[in-house]
């Protein structure tokens, strides 16, 4: 779609937070001694690595999930994820009794597949497509439309993205006055939610979204404000991986400054420094403000910055690999 049923504002992500507030965990906005001393600057991590279901997405999964009708619920749903939506629906299918089919490329975790099954039980059957995620994301929605079920899509959603805006809300309410934000900017649900609940509570915020080199939509179309084909490499950022829909572009451009791009390379140093420097498990995703922070491709000029880490889900093998070569 090239527009969003209807814009979210802060009200609704307020009307998100007032029910996710007992049900998710409100993580640590902390600060870092280590990355503010590499920056020059204050820095201040909201560690959505630490959410349940180890990501932010199970915000607006939940919260999505919960808001369906009964009608809804009855055809079930279908979605597609590159790993962490899909825990937070899972879960979500599994307290509400939805029968769901969660849609994955090729290239999902283990860790991330591992999940999606042992949260969801008997309400969720796993597909593991034969494609990338935008492969996954067409069988899902054809799917869907065969069978006559609910579609909940990971961030072409007002509701799904007023939900990922509660982490910014809850970033805002422990730490103020930040004048610089740096979110990874996947298929922009919580790009966009982030700069709804960041502008409202501080107008005055930059808000930089962050994409990897090898999948970078958000970087080839900003200037223009128009979706363009770009050519995808391997990543390691699976959670940012794939297209993008005009309509979370158009929304971003409202209240979002721009898109910086990252390495391959920036993004495993940045895994690596975050390990062996506080000891915290950070996905390629997850780490993509913090890889701009650290390769000084961000303009922090000395300003408080605050860094979304969105999520921490990252296999072991990967990880162990990123070690090695990083040292």
């Amino acid at each position: 779609m090239d527009k969003l049923p209807f814009d979210p504002t802060i009200t609704d992500v307020l009307k998100a937070y007032k029910f996710l507030k007992e049900r998710v965990r409100h993580t640590p906005a902390e600060y870092s001694r280590q990355l503010s001393e590499r920056a020059g600057a204050p820095v201040y991590l909201k560690l959505e690595n630490l959410q349940i279901c180890g990501s932010f997405k199970v915000r607006g999964a939940l919260y999505k999930m919960n808001t369906l009708t009964p009608s809804e619920r009855a055809l079930g749903v279908v979605t597609c994820s590159s790993g962490n939506h899909g825990q937070g629906v899972a879960m979500a299918a599994k307290e509400l009794g939805v029968k769901t089919k969660i849609f994955v490329p090729k290239d999902c975790p283990e860790t991330k597949k591992a999940a999606i099954k042992w949260l969801g039980g008997e309400f969720v059957e796993l597909i593991v497509t034969e494609g990338d995620y935008d492969f996954a994301e067409k069988e899902s929605h054809e799917y869907s439309a065969k069978q006559g079920m609910t579609y909940v899509s990971s961030f072409e959603d007002p509701t799904v993205i007023a939900g990922q805006g509660t982490a910014a809300f809850e970033m805002f309410t422990d730490v103020p006055d930040i004048e610089l934000l740096l979110v990874p900017a996947g298929g922009g649900g919580l790009l966009n939610g982030t700069a709804i609940a960041a502008k409202a509570l501080n107008p005055n915020v930059e808000i930089w979204g962050v994409q990897s080199e090898a999948s970078n939509p958000w970087v080839v179309s900003w200037r223009d404000g128009i979706v363009k084909e770009v050519t995808y490499a391997e990543s390691i950022a699976d959670g940012l991986y794939g297209g993008i829909p005009q309509s979370t572009l158009t929304l971003a451009k409202t209240r979002v400054k721009g898109i910086l791009e990252v390495t391959e390379k920036d993004l495993a140093r940045a895994i690596a420094f975050m390990f062996r420097e506080q000891r915290y498990v950070i996905e390629g995703a997850g780490i993509a403000g913090i890889a701009a922070a650290l390769a000084g491709r961000a303009p922090i000029n000395g300003r408080k910055t605050g860094i979304v880490v969105s999520g921490g889900n990252i296999d072991d093998a990967k990880l162990s690999k990123i070690l090695a070569e990083y040292k």
